[in-house]
C-alpha cells in the first residue's frame, strides 16, 4: 500500500505544481478534443471507469482491465472542415499487465495559397494537421489497484511549419470493496512546443546605420513556445444492477487543467443486458462561457457467431454557437 500511497501523492503534487490558470495558452489544443463515443457521450466523465480501448485517452490505468486484445476507432467531423480520427489497440501480457498502442489525428483538406497581390491564389496549395501517437503500458499492483503509464509523440503542422513534442500521460485506478472506482490521471505532462521551418528564415541586417555593409545575413527567428495542455482528472462512479439484465453507470469527474478554469463532467449510462445502451452526459459544469455542454448516445453490442464481440456507438454533443458535433465508434474485441 506504501507504493500506491506514494504514486497518488506523486500525481497530486505534479498536477499542482505544473498547473497554471492561463486561459488558451497552450499548444497542442486537439489533445483536448476527446476520443470514444461511449466516453464522449457520457459527458467525458470517465477516467475512472475506463474500461474500453479509449482508456488510453483517458486513463492508460484501465487498459490492464481489458482481458482479450482489443481494437477502436473513433471518428468525428470537427470544426472548421477539419476531421478528427482516433483508433488505439489495447493487448493483455498477462491477468496483471497489458500494452496499447493509439494514434490520433485532425486534419483538413488542402486549400488555396492566397496574398493581397495575387487574391484568386498564387498555385500553390497547403494544409495544416496534428498528430499524436502514443505507447501504453498498464499493470495492478494488487487487486483492486492499477496503475498506467503512456508515452507520446505529438506534432502540429500548417503548410512548411510544424512543432513537435513528447509527452506523458499517468493515471490510477482503485476499485473498493463497495464496488466503487476511484481514479486519476495527468495527461500531456511534457515539453513545450513552438513553431519552426524554412518561413523562420530571415535576411539580417547586423548594423542597419552602416551604409553599404553585408544586410543579407543568414538568420533564424525563434518562434515562442507555448506548454501543451495539461489536465489532471479525479473520478468516482459505480455501476447499479437490478435483475441481472439491467445496470445503470453513474460517473463524475473534476478537471484541472492547466489553460482554464476547474470544471466538472458528469454521465451516465444505461445498459439492457449488455447489448443495448443508452447514455447521456454533461460537459464542462461550472466553467464560464463554456461551449460544451449536454451530450448524448446509444451503443450496440453483438458477438459475431465464432467470431469476435463488436460495439457499435454514437455520440452527439451540444456545442454553442457550432450546434451539434457528432461522432461514432467502433470496438471490436477479438
Amino acid at each position: 500500500m506504501r507504493y500506491i500511497r506514494d504514486i497518488i501523492l506523486n500525481i497530486i503534487v505534479a498536477s499542482t505544481v505544473f498547473s497554471q490558470t492561463n486561459v488558451a495558452t497552450t499548444a497542442a489544443s486537439f489533445l483536448e478534443i476527446g476520443s470514444g463515443a461511449k466516453s464522449l457521450s457520457m459527458g467525458g466523465a470517465f477516467v475512472s471507469v475506463a474500461n474500453d480501448v479509449s482508456a488510453l485517452y483517458w486513463n492508460p490505468a484501465g487498459i490492464v482491465n481489458i482481458d482479450r486484445p482489443s481494437v477502436q476507432f473513433y471518428h468525428s467531423p470537427w470544426l472548421v472542415e477539419t476531421e478528427y480520427y482516433y483508433g488505439g489497440i489495447v493487448v493483455p501480457l498477462s491477468p496483471a499487465d497489458a500494452i496499447g498502442f493509439s494514434y490520433t489525428s485532425v486534419g483538413m483538406d488542402e486549400m488555396m495559397v492566397r496574398t493581397v497581390e495575387m487574391p484568386e491564389g498564387t498555385g500553390e496549395k497547403f494544409d495544416a494537421s496534428n498528430l499524436a501517437m502514443g505507447i501504453a503500458y498498464s499493470r495492478k499492483l494488487t487487486d483492486q489497484f492499477s496503475f498506467g503509464v503512456q508515452y507520446k509523440y505529438v506534432q502540429e503542422k500548417i503548410w512548411q511549419m510544424k512543432a513537435s513534442s513528447t509527452s506523458f500521460d499517468i493515471g490510477t485506478l482503485f476499485r473498493t470493496t463497495g464496488g466503487m472506482r476511484i481514479g486519476m490521471s495527468i495527461s500531456n505532462f511534457g515539453d513545450k512546443m513552438g513553431m519552426d521551418g524554412i518561413n523562420t528564415a530571415i535576411d539580417h541586417d547586423v548594423d542597419e546605420t552602416i551604409y553599404g555593409n553585408n544586410d543579407k545575413i543568414d538568420g533564424h527567428m525563434d518562434a515562442a513556445k507555448w506548454p501543451m495542455p495539461l489536465l489532471f482528472r479525479f473520478g468516482i462512479s459505480k455501476d447499479y444492477t437490478f435483475a441481472n439484465i439491467h445496470r445503470i453507470t453513474l460517473s463524475g469527474d473534476a478537471n484541472h487543467p492547466n489553460n482554464n478554469v476547474e470544471y466538472i463532467n458528469a454521465g451516465a449510462e444505461y445498459s439492457y443486458n449488455d447489448l443495448i445502451s443508452l447514455r447521456i452526459g454533461q460537459s464542462d459544469i461550472f466553467m464560464k462561457d463554456a461551449e460544451q455542454g449536454l451530450c448524448y448516445g446509444a451503443g450496440i453490442n453483438y458477438r459475431i457467431p465464432r467470431g469476435p464481440r463488436v460495439r457499435f456507438d454514437y455520440v452527439i454533443r451540444s456545442f454553442g454557437v457550432f450546434k451539434t458535433i457528432s461522432g461514432f465508434s467502433i470496438d471490436m474485441t477479438f
